[in-house]
């Protein structure tokens, strides 16, 4: 090759390089594309470019080829270039020749580096590729490719419930001791139950859960074991139905995950109004064992009032008495009445002694009606005061009309007490029937289940970037140790 021809070579070889981007350089297929598209342009510089391709892969057959056909074209088109083949013996001398002068080639030479095959193949074998990045990759490989994604339907509720005070009547809601409810204590209940088995099963009969979620479809990782036990089947279904409690509103939450759409929404209205089943099943509960607690106050209440009736009506017999306080107001009158005939005939008597002597026969007769009240008086005065020197009537005098009256009177109460004790036990017994059949409490929604569009899981870009953090501070930990243990051993 003359030296004029070598010298335009270089130049176009040397501009042809600093017409290239970074890298660009060692790519052998590149250059292999260029050399084919400027061949019919300039052959001498596609066989320079073969040249740097054969020496970028001397392993390859298609290039060998190539290079031995452009040098027959080049020997019989421009012999020139052919009478020197030092530039194909001396491939790292080529090279050196080609590269830019300064700055600019150690910057093409940094470059460059970057795609040395050596590189790479100590780099893998570094702790850091190993306990880091090949996770990572692995990690990524599975949430990109091969997790199932997954929707989530939200719905929201809030349990209310009638005013309990009205249940029962004041006075004998007292006596029962009823309280109202906790409503806290009733989405406490709802959420065990959500995440309890009878609600797992529930589903597993109406929606056949575990068959979805156990489907050969979806990847491994995340679906349901066909052989799972009862604890494995709880555990892994809190992870799909979550449940969380507002502190301050008492909005109870239910997120449902599912692989399908629309068998997410479907699970959270299964929930929903399982839930509301639940909770009414309890209060129905409740008020039953509270109606049968009043029926059996009410048969009692009951009881004592015909106790009542009967020691009252016993009493009025044994005493032959239908209302002593009439009894003793009739007696009081009698005897006013039988002291005002005595004054009258004292008075008389007196009169008649002024004028004739005690033998006379109207003096006589007085004295003897005297005599006769005066008896009558006594015996009335002592159904009073129950004296019983002084004889009986014709009532039980064995005590007084006061005495008969205070136990009349007590009785009375007693049955008046009974009495109003009934008719409150009764309102409370028809309230606690009429309470025990309806709706105790309900479920207003919030929230009603969502549609999801979207799948919710898995957060790529979140569980990859925690996934390599946690990754990155547990590799520094160990480096960390494994230096300490070296330093301490030295």
């Amino acid at each position: 090759m003359t030296n004029a021809a070598l010298s335009d070579l270089d130049k176009k070889t040397e501009s042809f390089i600093k017409g290239l981007k970074p890298g660009q350089w060692r790519d052998a297929a590149f250059l292999s594309g260029m050399a084919r598209d400027i061949e019919d342009k300039d052959l001498a510089l596609a066989h320079r470019i073969f040249q740097r391709v054969r020496n970028l892969r001397p392993d390859d057959k298609a290039t060998a080829l190539k290079l031995r056909e452009l040098n027959r074209k080049l020997k019989a088109a421009r012999p020139e270039f052919m009478s020197s083949s030092s530039a194909e013996k001396s491939p790292s001398a080529q090279h050196s020749a080609q590269l830019p002068e300064g700055d600019e080639q150690k910057f093409t030479t940094r470059v460059s580096s970057l795609f040395d095959v050596n590189i790479y193949k100590k780099w893998v074998k570094t702790p850091l590729f190993i306990l880091v990045v090949l996770p990572f990759l692995l990690f990524a490989f599975y949430l990109i490719v091969w997790a199932s994604p997954r929707y989530e339907s939200v719905t929201q509720f809030v349990i209310k419930q009638p005013d309990g005070g009205s249940t029962l009547d004041p006075t004998f809601a007292l006596i029962a001791g009823f309280s109202g409810g906790n409503a806290l204590a009733d989405t406490e209940l709802v959420k065990a139950y959500i995440n309890s088995f009878d609600m797992i099963r529930y589903l597993d009969e109406t929606l056949a859960i575990s068959e979805h979620y156990s489907s050969f479809d979806y990847d491994f990782f995340n679906r349901l074991n066909r052989s799972a036990s009862v604890e494995d089947k709880i555990d892994y279904f809190k992870t799909r139905f979550m449940v969380e409690i507002d502190d301050r509103s008492n909005v109870v939450s239910v997120s449902v995950n599912a692989f399908d759409s629309s068998f997410a929404n479907q699970i959270a209205q299964q929930i929903l109004s399982r839930s509301e089943w639940y909770i009414n099943e309890i209060g129905h509960n409740l008020a039953k064992s509270q109606l049968s607690f009043v029926q059996n106050e009410h048969a009692l209440v009951e009881e004592r009032l015909k106790n009542a009736k009967g020691e009252l009506l016993t009493f009025q017999r044994e005493h032959n008495l239908l209302d002593p306080e009439a009894e003793s107001k009739a007696i009081q009158q009698i005897a006013y009445g039988l002291e005002s005939q005595i004054a009258g005939v004292e008075a008389e008597l007196r009169q008649l002694r002024a004028s004739m002597s005690e033998d006379a026969t109207p003096v006589i007769q007085l004295k003897e009606q005297l005599q006769s009240l005066t008896t009558q008086l006594s015996q009335e005065r002592n159904k009073l005061t129950n004296d019983p020197l002084k004889g009986r009537g014709e009532l039980d005098n064995s005590m007084g009309v006061g005495e008969i009256m205070a136990q009349f009177s007590n009785l009375k109460i007693a049955m008046e007490l009974a009495v109003q004790a009934y008719t409150s036990s009764q309102i409370s017994l028809e309230k606690s029937r009429i309470e025990a059949y309806r709706q105790l409490k309900y479920l207003v929604h919030v929230e009603s289940p969502t549609q999801p569009e979207d799948a919710r899981y898995p957060q790529i870009s979140y569980n990859l970037l925690l996934f390599l953090v946690v990754s990155l501070m547990l590799f520094g930990i160990a480096k960390i140790i494994v230096a300490t243990v070296s330093e301490l051993n030295q």
